[in-house]
């Protein structure tokens, strides 16, 4: 048995939740063990990643791991700064 922790976060908290998962197991199992999708709804999982490292769901997790679900990008960061760059020269 591996233990790892499923990581999802959003503006102003977390939830973090361990399972127990089979040796072997992937980034898929982790996600449904943790019932996730159940409490968000919302959930994109087309983003992964272990420990800040972009994985894809079929990756095998080790012991100790930590699944991160990424949120998607709500305007591009580039963008963002040109336009806090523009405001700062009005």
């Amino acid at each position: 048995m591996i233990r790892v922790e499923v990581v999802y976060a959003v503006r102003d908290a977390s939830d973090v939740v361990s399972v127990q998962l089979p040796g072997g197991s992937t980034v898929r199992d982790a996600l449904a063990a943790s019932g996730m999708a159940a409490r968000h709804p919302d959930i994109g999982l087309g983003a992964l990643g272990v420990y800040g490292r972009r994985v894809s769901a079929e990756t095998r997790l080790a012991d100790g791991d930590r699944v991160e679900i990424y949120r998607e990008l709500l305007i591009d960061p580039k963008e963002r700064r040109r336009e806090r760059a523009g405001k700062r020269r009005r």
